[in-house]
């Protein structure tokens, strides 16, 4: 059996939804504490990453490749304080601070609660140098941005293209980069011009005529691309990657028509660790656009939904 803490709570609070619905039909309710098994640990948690995927997944947007069980309780990302273990589980002890990327093989008890079951392959030590909103706000998004890039592996002195490059993981994929010794361009509204700047990108505007601005600043073309966005990024970028094999999207899978990558993020506690250590070296800020208390959950989604955010959205518990 494992062993919990006694002070914990039967019934614990969260946000589900009974059926596939949009934001109006997320409700806070009360539902049974999760299980935990073998290899697992029990969080409670402390913040909730949002992420667009939620609310594609709670509309059935997903379906049937990301099957979903009701009551469905949104949410994979986590910051939290390990409050029980489950049988063998010799990385983390009770009181431990960890952070994850909680994506099980299918959906039904996710991060939008006071607690959540972990396998410890979705988890890892929280980065000592990022407090409770900025860790949750960076599994889904980074693991994203860290996989992306080590899928085509840019090098020192080579040069990116990073579309959507101030969101949740452009962001991230701007800092990894950068922390490769890789130059990165990075496509933005200008507002965020300055936000990138700050990053170590050189920012270039949406729309017509991309491609000749990208052109301006690296005539021979670039290395790699990574697509965040869609919209037509991939086709926009063909003219300007020197290779189309090292060009990834996490939104187009015509991407492998031209021989590229259409990617689909997995939980990682390897790559979660290295997250952390850039993190814990300043390699790796977090931006919190803005956090909402977890009885808000359906006020963070329309955020979210309105796809102009500057960095992470997070709920707190």
């Amino acid at each position: 059996m494992p062993w919990r803490n006694p002070s914990l709570l039967l019934d614990m609070k969260a946000i589900a939804l009974s059926n596939y619905g949009t934001a109006d039909e997320l409700t806070e309710t009360e539902l049974p504490d999760p299980k935990v098994a073998p290899g697992e640990v029990l969080i409670r948690v402390r913040a909730a990453g949002v992420n667009p995927v939620d609310w594609k997944l709670a509309s059935g947007g997903l379906d049937p490749v990301m099957v979903a069980h009701f009551p469905l309780i949104p949410g994979w990302d986590v910051a939290g304080v390990v409050e029980a273990t489950g049988f063998d589980v010799p990385e983390y002890r009770v009181g431990d601070e960890v952070y994850g990327y909680v994506r099980k093989d299918w959906a039904q008890n996710g991060t939008y609660a006071e607690l959540v079951s972990a396998s410890v392959r979705m988890i890892a030590h929280k980065p000592r140098s990022l407090d409770w909103q900025q860790a949750a706000g960076v599994p889904l998004a980074a693991l994203t941005a860290l996989q992306s890039i080590d899928r085509v592996a840019p090098v020192s002195g080579e040069t990116a293209l990073v579309h959507a490059a101030s969101g949740g993981v452009g962001s991230f994929a701007v800092q990894i980069a950068r922390a490769r010794g890789v130059r990165v361009i990075g496509t933005a509204s200008e507002r965020n011009h300055d936000y990138l700047r700050s990053l170590g990108a050189e920012p270039v505007t949406y729309g017509e005529g991309l491609t000749d601005r990208v052109r301006a600043l690296a005539p021979e073309g670039v290395d790699a691309v990574f697509d965040f966005v869609g919209d037509g990024a991939v086709e926009a970028s063909l003219p300007v990657a020197k290779k189309t094999h090292r060009i990834v999207s996490i939104t187009d899978p015509s991407v492998a028509d031209h021989g590229g990558h259409h990617l689909w993020v997995r939980p990682d506690h390897g790559d979660l660790a290295e997250l952390a250590r850039l993190a814990d070296e300043g390699k790796l800020s977090v931006h919190v656009e803005r956090a909402f208390p977890l009885a808000e959950a359906a006020d963070a989604w329309r955020l979210n939904q309105e796809g102009r955010t500057r960095g992470k959205i997070v709920l707190t518990v």
